[in-house]
């Protein structure tokens, strides 16, 4: 009898600590939010209007750009940003988390607004999102053409390159989720090499 007393308590206890150990609060039932940080979150939210804005400014040098090169350097960069775009906003997706900034936090324009989104996007109110274009020079670019387009356009592409790499270095460095930190290498490798191309070029234009 003392026997069969041992054993039920001890296949109690056994169903007790199964149950303990599928509540939810051990890490595997976190997977999905443990495999992703707040640094891979801002990098994700930040590049996807950075990328849009490379790839507006790609789309002029079709109708303005004279040099040829200066053509087939825009096309490289729409092919290669657009479909990084599109891997974003399905990490995002995933994350369940805004694909898209606040109005005020696109880092173009006037402002960015309160201190209620330096949390979202890694930037202090007023600062601007490393290398992108202001709306005036947008506009400038938008009136240029010819050699003068593509003076410009390289210029302002060198400098929006330098801020992409820059946040992305951020990534490498601060990152969780492996293909946002490897899409962040890429973003280097592939944006120092174009900047050495935009530099000779400018020499040619």
């Amino acid at each position: 009898m003392r026997r069969l007393t041992l054993l039920i308590a001890a296949a109690l206890a056994a169903i007790v600590l199964t149950a303990c150990g599928s509540d939810g609060s051990n890490g595997s039932m976190n997977t999905g939010a443990a495999d992703h940080n707040a640094a891979d979150v801002t990098f994700t939210q930040n590049m996807i209007p950075h990328h849009r804005q490379a790839i507006d400014m790609a789309d002029l040098a079709e109708t303005r750009a004279r040099h040829p090169e200066v053509k087939t350097l825009a096309r490289q960069i729409r092919a290669a940003q657009a479909p990084e775009i599109a891997t974003m906003v399905g990490w995002l997706n995933t994350w369940k988390q805004p694909t898209a900034l606040p109005a005020d936090d696109s880092g173009s324009g006037h402002g960015m607004g309160d201190h209620s989104s330096t949390a979202m996007t890694g930037m202090m109110p007023g600062e601007t999102m490393a290398g992108m274009m202001s709306d005036d020079d947008m506009a400038r670019l938008k009136m240029a053409t010819g050699p003068a387009f593509d003076k410009m356009f390289l210029t302002m592409m060198i400098a929006h390159h330098r801020g992409a790499i820059t946040m992305a270095k951020t990534e490498t460095r601060d990152g969780l989720y492996t293909p946002a930190k490897r899409l962040a290498e890429n973003i280097q490798n592939t944006q120092n090499t174009q900047i050495t191309t935009m530099q000779t070029l400018l020499t040619k234009v």
